[in-house]
């Protein structure tokens, strides 16, 4: 009798929690795509150093085709940017104006340091058209994913 009854709580016990599965399938879940990485240009050479900074311009343009950048000019670096900079050419690289303008056209942001502006003796209105003055928070809203940061 107390193996009967055993058996038959046991029984119960396991019909009541079979009875509160739910046994419809459950939706399937939509993949979630992934944020689009970032990548952070940082140019601190200027004129004087031609390799660097049209490497650094066409680096910019290349991973634009499926990165979120951001170019940010310091240093030296500023002097690339200014209203009545010279056109840098090096090598095989598109010049400095034409790489500047082909970034400006795919929406890569430009930014200038404004200390080393103020260094340099310059004004946010010494500036060529198109590039901004940097803010903090410019460098960590351009993107949603990772950050990689190259330096030239």
């Amino acid at each position: 009798m107390r193996s009967t009854l055993g058996i038959l709580v046991l029984s119960l016990a396991l019909l009541a929690l079979l009875g509160c599965c739910d046994c419809e399938e459950a939706a399937p879940v939509e993949p979630v795509e992934p944020p689009t990485d970032g990548v952070f240009l940082h140019i601190s050479s200027g004129p004087e150093e031609p390799h660097r900074v049209l490497m650094a311009l066409k680096m910019a343009e290349i991973m634009a085709a499926d990165k979120d950048v951001l170019v940010y000019f310091d240093i030296k670096g500023i002097e690339v940017v200014l209203a009545d900079a010279d056109d840098i050419a090096f090598a095989e690289f598109p010049s400095s104006k034409a790489q500047l303008a082909t970034l400006m056209e795919l929406g890569v942001p430009l930014y200038a340091c404004p200390g080393c502006l103020k260094a340099a003796g310059k004004t946010p209105d010494d500036l060529a058209g198109g590039i901004q003055v940097a803010n903090k928070d410019a460098f960590f809203d351009f993107t949603d994913g990772r950050i990689l940061s190259l330096d030239y």
